[in-house]
């Protein structure tokens, strides 16, 4: 039997629906105050169930008669006061996780890392498997975190655990809703108006789903891939997500400074109301950065893989949040 953690999330759920659908027998962690999202409702082959990842001796049940697991559980945010918590459940629930593989003699493990757990480069070059993550103080908590909890699976791997560690890039997908990346395109929904000169990579999510069960079913161990589609300048994102919308695109560009201001000016508006803002420090400077990944390694391993193209993704998403 399969044990996939994080079975709720966005990810997770994508990645239980294609076992699934592959005739494979599933049994998919989540926590007793967790949603079942609606792709994985009257399931009746799939067997739920509750424990929290933090929770080393619930997990222990979880594991019985395991024999191939998928690690997606981890808590992604960029709030100054999710950092201990994230911490422990990213780096302590993986911890958990690879211990509780090793001592069940589990076959596999599939662990899901992030882009955000791998070094730069000096030269504007695509970052590959190759950079070495190295702390310089720039570094934001859910890096830190995604790069300590790849540490724990390095760990197992060297005490003879079977295991592949997976970095995709930023996940995309119709089923995403309003939270997570969908967030981005529902703000877009709202009418942007503002850009900035960042850029990234993204994957749909059901690339990274399929990717990750041909890993599993490889011969391959010890080994890390990026996982990413395509990089695309954010302006360019908004515009497309613009034109699937039917508005017009973003077209003030934003200046650093601005940004400096504008989430400092959300963090005292904070204090004064309660509410939360989805503009922090971190995510205020991620908008700037101008990242790019390349895959090349992956495509080695899996020459006939093909990504969906973010174009039809971000059409996808928009689709969906229109309905």
């Amino acid at each position: 039997m399969i044990l996939v953690t994080g079975a709720t999330g966005f990810l997770g759920s994508e990645l239980v629906k294609r076992l699934l659908e592959s005739g494979e027998k599933v049994r998919a962690l989540k926590r007793k105050t967790s949603a079942i999202p609606f792709i994985l409702q009257n399931k009746e082959s799939l067997e739920w169930f509750d424990a929290d990842i933090l929770d080393y001796f619930a997990l222990e049940s979880a594991f019985e008669n395991i024999s191939h697991v998928y690690h997606c559980a981890a808590l992604l945010s960029f709030a100054a006061e999710d950092k201990k918590k994230q911490f422990r459940i990213n780096k302590e629930g993986t911890h958990h996780i690879v211990n509780l593989c090793a001592d069940n003699n589990v076959k596999k493990l599939v662990h899901v890392s992030s882009v955000a757990a791998l070094g730069q480069t000096k030269h504007d070059l695509a970052i590959t498997e190759k950079e070495q993550w190295e702390y310089d103080g720039t570094q934001q908590g859910y890096s830190i975190s995604k790069y300590e909890s790849e540490m724990e699976v390095w760990r197992a791997i060297a005490e003879g655990l079977n295991a592949v560690i997976v970095n995709p890039s930023i996940i995309i997908g119709k089923n995403s809703g309003a939270s997570g990346s969908g967030q981005l395109f529902e703000t877009i929904k709202k009418g942007l108006k503002f850009y900035t000169s960042g850029s990234n990579g993204f994957i749909d999510v059901e690339d990274v789903a399929k990717a990750m069960i041909l890993i599993m079913k490889s011969d391959i161990t010890a080994e890390r891939f990026v996982l990413n589609a395509e990089n695309w300048k954010l302006k360019d994102v908004f515009a497309e997500a613009a034109k699937e919308f039917n508005i017009s695109p973003p077209t003030i560009k934003v200046r650093p400074w601005m940004m400096e201001i504008a989430w400092r000016a959300g963090e005292l508006l904070s204090l004064l109301n309660g509410k939360k803002y989805g503009l922090t420090k971190d995510t205020a400077r991620n908008a700037f950065k101008k990242m790019k990944y390349s895959d090349v390694k992956f495509r080695q391993y899996f020459p006939g893989f093909s990504y969906k193209p973010i174009k039809t993704s971000i059409k996808e998403v928009c689709n969906a949040l229109k309905r």
